[in-house]
């Protein structure tokens, strides 16, 4: 196999990942990635220029895992379907998201099999541009920050760091945080909150009459 074949921007971005997911953030860079490829550092750098190019190579790798919609598919159900299948890529890989931060998720991937498609189906449902671009961030934020901030692949890990910082607390300052961990505690890693949210704010956005509207599963 050649190394133009093997340094192609899927297997860079595949390497990538792989390299987060098992060693963490701080393991990425392009001598690691070109290590796992087999090729020369400055391959890998040629493709991506510096480490923000690697980055969007592996958010664009991520979306082009996302569900296909039928044409046709009611509103609601295709945009819980759109948005449920980028959360559960994002929280496959917590690493990634620690890296990129605040960057913005504008790969041609994502624009192509996401945004798209969800701004054409909105204004055709009766959004207007506006109403569909607002609509979306309020989807894209709620999944972006659901799961940015729980490391989901080891939800004990995460449970039990936050019993420690809540057990911290005074109880008489913060009665209800100390006083009923066992209630608070598993709704912080659990990906029904997120989905439950999903679809209220779905139910909520539906530009059709109420009685025309089908609950996302109907």
């Amino acid at each position: 196999m050649t190394e133009h074949k093997v340094a192609s921007a899927d297997r860079i971005a595949a390497a990538a990942l792989a390299l987060v997911d098992a060693e963490g953030p701080g393991a990425l860079s392009f001598r690691t990635v070109a290590a796992r490829l087999g090729v020369a550092h400055a391959t890998v750098q040629r493709r991506c220029t510096d480490l923000a190019g690697l980055l969007d190579l592996c958010a664009d790798q991520l979306a082009a895992g996302l569900p296909d919609i039928p044409p046709g598919t009611d509103w609601a159900q295709a945009t819980e379907a759109r948005f449920r299948g980028l959360y559960e890529a994002l929280t496959a890989h917590p690493g990634l998201l620690a890296l990129r931060g605040g960057r913005p998720w504008l790969g041609p991937r994502l624009l192509g099999r996401l945004v798209e498609p969800q701004l054409a189906a909105s204004v055709a449902a009766g959004m207007t541009a506006r109403e569909a671009m607002v609509s979306y961030r309020q989807l894209y934020l709620l999944t972006l920050g659901s799961a940015t901030f729980v490391d989901h692949r080891d939800p004990k890990a995460s449970v039990a760091l936050t019993r420690t910082a809540l057990a911290a607390l005074d109880p008489a300052e913060f009665p209800v945080l100390t006083g009923h961990l066992a209630e608070i505690l598993p709704p912080t890693v659990d990906h029904e909150v997120y989905y439950g949210a999903l679809r209220r704010l779905v139910r909520a956005a539906d530009p059709r009459p109420r009685g025309n509207a089908e609950p996302p599963g109907a």
